[in-house]
C-alpha cells in the first residue's frame, strides 16, 4: 500500500527488476494525503481493516510523513511495516544527503517529479493560494529554497520546478537523485 504520489517510482522499478504484479501488489491511497498528514493514518486502518486479510505481509509505501507516529501505531496492530525514512524526500535523496541538504537550510521546500508535474493541483490550488493568494507568506515565508529531488533528468520538469520556486518566492536548488533507498526497498520487499 503507497502513496500515490510515489505510484509512478514504484511501478517503474517493478519492471526495472523484473517484479510481477503477482509478486507485488500495489494499491495506493491519494497523493493529497499529504496536505492533511493527519487523515494518513486513519485512511490505512480503513484500508487494511478492509483488506489485511488477503496478504501475507504489507509494506507501506510511505515515511512517517508527519502523522508523528501514529501511522506507526496503525501498522503495528495490523502486523505491517513501512519504509524506514520519515518522508518520501529522505528515501529519494537518501539519509545522509537528505541530512546534508537539510542541514544546509532548515528552511528548504522539497518536491519530487511528481509533485512538480501536479504542483498547481497539489501545492497552489491545494494549500488555496488560487483563490487566496494572501496566504502565500502563510503557508511560505518560512521557506528559503525550493529543493527539486529529481527522479529524471527531465528538461521540462527542470522548468516547470524553477517556475514553481519563483511563484512561491524560494531560491531554487535542483538535486539529481534518482530512485535513491527506493530501489534497495522494492527490491527487498519483492526479495530479488
Amino acid at each position: 500500500l503507497a502513496c500515490g504520489a510515489i505510484a509512478n517510482e514504484v511501478i517503474a522499478l517493478r519492471e526495472q527488476l523484473g517484479v510481477s504484479d503477482e509478486a507485488m501488489v500495489l494499491h495506493c491511497l491519494p497523493a493529497e494525503l499529504h496536505n492533511r498528514p493527519g487523515q494518513i493514518a486513519p485512511r490505512v486502518d480503513a484500508y487494511l481493516t478492509e483488506h489485511r486479510h488477503k496478504y501475507s505481509r504489507v509494506i507501506l509505501g510511505y515515511g512517517d510523513c508527519g502523522t508523528g507516529g501514529a501511522l506507526d501505531k496503525v501498522l503495528e496492530r495490523h502486523e505491517a511495516s513501512r519504509l524506514p525514512h520519515m518522508h518520501c524526500y529522505e528515501f529519494f535523496a537518501t539519509t545522509p544527503r537528505f541530512t546534508q541538504i537539510a542541514e544546509a537550510e532548515v528552511g528548504s521546500y522539497f518536491v519530487t517529479d511528481f509533485l512538480v508535474r501536479h504542483f498547481d493541483r497539489l501545492v497552489w490550488e491545494g494549500c488555496g493560494l488560487d483563490k487566496h493568494p494572501e496566504m502565500l507568506e502563510t503557508f511560505f515565508g518560512n521557506y528559503r529554497d525550493l529543493v527539486y529531488l529529481a527522479q529524471s533528468d527531465s528538461p521540462e520538469l527542470q522548468a516547470k520546478a524553477q517556475e514553481a520556486a519563483r511563484r512561491l518566492g524560494l531560491n531554487y536548488r535542483y538535486h539529481k537523485v534518482g530512485f535513491g533507498d527506493l530501489t534497495a526497498a522494492i527490491r527487498g520487499i519483492a526479495n530479488v
